[in-house]
C-alpha cells in the first residue's frame, strides 16, 4: 500500500539526500494503517510538486516522543533539541491522545518506483 505525507523543506531535503532515516509522527488513524513493506510518497510543501518515495522497513510505536527518542539513542542536548522540534509540529495533547510512531525508511530509487 502507498501512503502520502507532506514535509517542509528542511526535512524533505534531508530525506532526499539520505540523511533522514526515521520520520516521527503522531500515531493517529492515518498512521495506524502503515505496515512494514508499504511505501510512502513524501511531497515537498507548499507546492507538492517534488516528491520522494520510500519503503517502510520498521515501525516503532511508543506512548511519547521522549520514550521513542530515548529508545533510538537520543540523549542530553540532542534529545532536547529533537523534542523542541517535534513539539513545534505536534502538541502534547495530540501525543497524549494518540501515542507516537517512528517510521524507519529507505529511499526507493526513481528507476525502481
Amino acid at each position: 500500500m502507498q501512503h502520502h505525507m507532506r514535509l517542509t523543506e528542511h526535512p524533505f531535503n534531508r530525506l532526499k539526500e539520505g540523511m533522514k532515516e526515521i520520520e516521527f509522527r503522531i500515531y493517529d488513524e492515518k498512521r495506524k494503517k502503515i505496515e512494514v513493506g508499504d511505501t510512502i510518497k513524501f511531497s515537498l510543501l507548499p507546492s507538492l510538486q517534488e516528491s520522494v518515495i520510500v519503503q517502510v522497513v520498521a515501525l516503532y510505536q511508543y506512548p511519547t516522543f521522549e520514550e521513542l527518542l530515548t529508545f533510538l539513542g537520543y540523549q542530553g542536548d540532542a534529545l532536547d533539541e529533537k523534542m523542541h522540534l517535534i513539539y513545534s509540529f505536534y502538541s502534547k495533547q495530540q501525543e497524549d491522545e494518540n501515542g507516537v510512531l517512528g517510521i524507519k525508511m529507505k529511499i526507493i530509487p526513481k528507476n525502481e518506483s
